[in-house]
C-alpha cells in the first residue's frame, strides 16, 4: 500500500488548484501548469490541503504518482525549481544570446541551445548554467538536452555535468 498518496499536500495562500474538465489546473504568482486527471483518482481540496484518493485498491500506485506530480506543480507555481550545470574542459564556454545558449565545447561549430517556453537559461559565469522554470520535469528534460551535447568522459572529466555530479575516473593504459 502506498503512503505516498495518503500525505496531504500543503497548498499555499498564493497558490489556486481548480479541477474541472478532467484537468488539474495549478495557478501561482511563477505561473500555470496542469495535468490531466486520471479517472480513478479524486482530488479533495479542505483546509489549505490537497488531499488525493484512490477508486479501488488497483489504482493506489497512480495516486502516489499523481500526488507525487501534483505536490512539484505545486512547489514549481510557489517558489520555482532550479537545476545547475557545470562545464569542465579547456575553452568550455557558455554564453546567453535572448532565448538562445550558445555552447563552446571544442567542436568545429558553435552549438546554440534555444530554451523553451517557460524555462529562463542565465549563465553566472562562463563555465556554469543555471536552468530555472516552474516545471521541474521540463527543467530536468532541458538540462539533459544540455548535458547531452558533450557527456562527461571517464578518463579527464571533461564534459558538461551536473552541479555535485561524481565522475568515477578510469586509470588511463598502462604501457
Amino acid at each position: 500500500m502506498s503512503r505516498v498518496a495518503k500525505k496531504p499536500i500543503a497548498v499555499a495562500n498564493s497558490v489556486e488548484i481548480k479541477i474541472a474538465d478532467g484537468q488539474i489546473t495549478v495557478k501561482g504568482p511563477k505561473g500555470t501548469l496542469s495535468i490531466a486527471k486520471p479517472a480513478n483518482v479524486e482530488v479533495n481540496i479542505e483546509n489549505g490541503h490537497a488531499v488525493l484518493s484512490s477508486a479501488n485498491d488497483e489504482s493506489i500506485a497512480l495516486t502516489g504518482t499523481i500526488r507525487a506530480i501534483l505536490s512539484n506543480m505545486v512547489t514549481g507555481v510557489s517558489e520555482g525549481f532550479t537545476r545547475k550545470l557545470e562545464l569542465v574542459g579547456v575553452g568550455y564556454r557558455a554564453a546567453v544570446d535572448g532565448n538562445n545558449l550558445n555552447l563552446s565545447l571544442g567542436f568545429s561549430h558553435p552549438v546554440v541551445f534555444t530554451a523553451p517556453a517557460g524555462i529562463t537559461i542565465t549563465t553566472p559565469t562562463q563555465t556554469e548554467i543555471l536552468i530555472s522554470g516552474s516545471d521541474k520535469q521540463l527543467i530536468g528534460e532541458v538540462a539533459a538536452k544540455i548535458r547531452a551535447y558533450r557527456k562527461p568522459e571517464p578518463y579527464k572529466g571533461k564534459g558538461i555535468r551536473y552541479a555535485g555530479e561524481k565522475i568515477n575516473m578510469k586509470e588511463a593504459k598502462k604501457a
